[in-house]
């Protein structure tokens, strides 16, 4: 139970979903965690569930200023960070004829843009001691699918960003590995979301899990435990790579 014993670990979008499984498991193994989000309200309740040290902060990710706050608040109240996790994200329908620009701009403002301000912002206080960067990608990411243009496009981002900056952070010799992480779909409240956006809801359920070969969608708590290992000194040897966890999607 001691396997991120003593680290500062920061992971966004941490209110539901995979964020409130990664930030529960990098407690129950002995991170203090940071949790951020912009759902105010489920994101305390959630530190609080934690508690062990956790706190919550509400977080805008594709806000410049507020990761500055953030950051720099780690800095004040742990002098450190061993473990930022940018896993806020959003997931919208849309084929190339009929996702609107909105829609495409909002996808990559939360999706790539927060990554680039968690790095960014991130590796200044980071590279003082070390430590691991993950990046949530998607399976969506390798894979395509026509009615998922934006997510797709944008989960690809990640992983491209995610091979350049563990090559910038070796480079520079920080300490600092970079990885991603590519689920598959997983039963989350996002999930719910993408298909409120559909007509038949019970209709593309049925086809997702048929779309893993295993003949089901994964658990939070499948994605958490990855994380963990690469928040973890047993992925040392782990940067630049793209973790898929996935029921065998991307096959």
């Amino acid at each position: 139970m001691d396997r991120v014993a003593g680290k500062i670990a920061l992971v966004t979008g941490a209110a539901s979903g995979l964020g409130k499984a990664i930030a529960e498991r990098l407690a129950a193994e002995g991170a203090t965690v940071v949790l951020t989000d912009i759902d105010a309200d489920a994101g305390a309740a959630v530190a609080a569930s934690i508690g062990k040290g956790a706190t919550f902060h509400r977080h805008d990710v594709t806000s410049g200023d507020d990761w500055a706050r953030i950051i720099g608040g780690v800095e004040q109240a742990h002098g450190r960070l061993d473990v930022l996790v940018n896993n806020a994200g959003i997931t919208l329908m849309g084929t190339i004829e009929d996702i609107s620009i909105e829609a495409w701009r909002q996808t990559f403002a939360v999706d790539v843009e927060s990554v680039y301000w968690g790095c960014r912002t991130g590796i200044g206080l980071m590279k003082q001691t070390g430590g691991s960067i993950v990046n949530m990608a998607s399976g969506a990411g390798i894979k395509a699918s026509a009615g998922l243009v934006a997510y797709n496009a944008a989960k690809a981002a990640v992983i491209a960003a995610t091979k350049a900056i563990a090559l910038h952070c070796g480079q520079q010799r920080y300490g600092i590995r970079c990885n991603a992480v590519a689920p598959g779909a997983i039963r989350t409240p996002i999930i719910d979301k993408v298909l409120a956006q559909v007509p038949d809801p019970d209709a593309m359920l049925k086809g997702m899990e048929a779309s893993h070969p295993v003949g089901h969608l994964g658990k939070p708590s499948d994605i958490a435990s990855i994380v963990l290992y690469l928040a973890s000194d047993e992925s040392s040897f782990a940067t630049g790579a793209v973790f898929s966890v996935d029921g065998g999607m991307i096959l």
